[in-house]
């Protein structure tokens, strides 16, 4: 996180914040507070507060809410005393961070709620920025959905590229999967019904329904009858069909969105004293 949040200041300071330079007496101390403008759900609350003190360790910040809390507008969620400088060079990129984390979390639980009392779990997946992966899944958490797998070494995933690289079938491509994979968890993703019953007789541990709809989906669940593999469905799910599809009757629920789309949380910095 530190290394992340250094490479961030650097990218936004660069060789001096020269407003702060010409505006602001060099011994000016301050206290202000960052407050949420919207609601929603807080994510990174740490990560900026690690942002201001690992500019100036001589900041001092106080955290008024934990990851996961409910925000509404004018909630106050940190505040930070010491020199005025250091405050105003640090602003933008522990802003940046909160607000980010904290939409991820914030349409994490929207869907969360959208699926509430189905047996359907909302995770996530490996759509992320480029080194905020971990960051991005801990927000995911933060708004009570769940982790899909880490990255490509924690779980075997058959897509349908694989199949065509490799000239495998369905059955062949999951069998391998499971010599391969330890006690990893063994997915493959489908695109039509016979597909699916190939799968089925496989018997990997998750079949995922890649861009199927709902009447589809809900034959799939009629076909796997109470049997074992896990149903996920992954592509074109919104906020408007998510709670259609947990009733279909599958398990998990795969959005990309959650981490490549969710619109950042309005948050903000006011100088206080």
């Amino acid at each position: 996180m530190k290394q992340l949040i250094r490479q961030a200041l650097k990218e936004d300071i660069g060789s001096g914040d020269v407003t702060s330079r010409a505006v602001i007496p060099a011994g000016l101390c301050i206290r202000a507070r960052i407050l949420a403008k919207s609601s929603g759900v807080a994510a990174g609350v740490k990560m900026a507060a690690l942002t201001f003190t690992t500019l100036d360790p001589s900041l001092r910040c106080r955290l008024h809410v934990r990851s996961g809390a409910q925000l509404r507008p004018g909630k106050t969620i940190l505040t930070v005393e010491g020199r005025a400088r250091s405050i105003m060079s640090a602003e933008r990129t522990a802003l940046n961070f909160l607000g980010h984390l904290s939409g991820i979390a914030t349409l994490s639980y929207q869907f969360v709620q959208a699926v509430r009392g189905t047996r359907a779990k909302i995770l996530d997946t490996r759509k992320t920025i480029p080194g905020l992966r971990r960051l991005a899944k801990y927000a995911v958490r933060a708004g009570g959905a769940y982790n899909h797998r880490e990255g490509l070494f924690d779980a075997v995933l058959i897509k349908t590229n694989h199949l065509r690289a490799s000239g495998l079938s369905i059955e062949e491509a999951v069998q391998r999967g499971r010599r391969g994979a330890g006690r990893k968890e063994v997915v493959v993703e489908v695109r039509t019904l016979a597909e699916l019953k190939a799968a089925l007789r496989a018997e990997p541990d998750v079949i995922m329904l890649d861009n199927w709809r709902l009447p589809a989906i809900r034959q799939a669940v009629r076909l796997r009858d109470g049997r074992k593999p896990l149903l996920e469905v992954s592509g074109g799910v919104t906020l408007s069909n998510v709670r259609a599809i947990a009733k279909a009757g599958v398990d998990r629920i795969s959005i990309g969105r959650l981490t490549h789309s969710a619109p950042s949380l309005d948050v903000s910095l006011r100088v206080i004293s």
